[in-house]
C-alpha cells in the first residue's frame, strides 16, 4: 500500500495488519478494528461446520470480548467488491454510523471507504 492513499498512519496500520492475516491464514477475508482507546484486533474469516463468520464480524466480536465500548475505525481485506450488511451492521453497533470501513484488495490498495451506518 502506497502513501498515496491519503490514509493516516493509523488507518495504514489497520489495513496491513488485515491484509497481513489474511495471507498467514490463507482465508478469503482479514480484517482488523481499532477501539476507542487505540487497541486493535485483528482476525481472519471463520469457516467452520456449526460457526461461520466473516473477518469484520470477528475483529468486532473480539473488541467486544476485550471491553472495547467504541471504535474508531475498521478496515478488511477482501476480494470481494465491498462488505456485506451484516458486517456493517456489526461495526455500526460497536462504533455508530459514522464509523469508517476500510475496504482494500489484497495488495492493501483501499478500494473504498464506507460508513458504517
Amino acid at each position: 500500500m502506497t502513501d498515496s492513499t491519503g490514509l493516516g498512519p493509523e488507518d495504514r496500520k489497520i489495513v496491513t495488519l488485515a491484509r497481513s492475516t489474511r495471507a498467514r491464514n490463507g482465508v478469503p477475508e482479514g480484517a482488523a478494528v481499532r477501539d476507542e482507546t487505540g487497541r486493535t484486533y485483528v482476525a481472519g474469516t471463520v469457516d467452520l461446520v456449526s460457526l461461520r463468520l466473516s473477518a469484520l464480524r470477528t475483529a468486532v466480536a473480539m473488541a467486544v470480548a476485550s471491553g472495547a465500548t467504541s471504535l474508531e475505525a475498521a478496515a478488511v481485506v477482501t476480494e470481494a467488491e465491498g462488505v456485506s450488511a451484516e458486517d456493517l451492521a456489526a461495526v455500526r453497533d460497536l462504533g455508530g454510523p459514522g464509523t469508517p470501513v476500510l475496504v482494500a484488495g489484497a495488495d492493501g490498495t483501499v478500494r473504498l471507504t464506507l460508513p458504517a451506518g
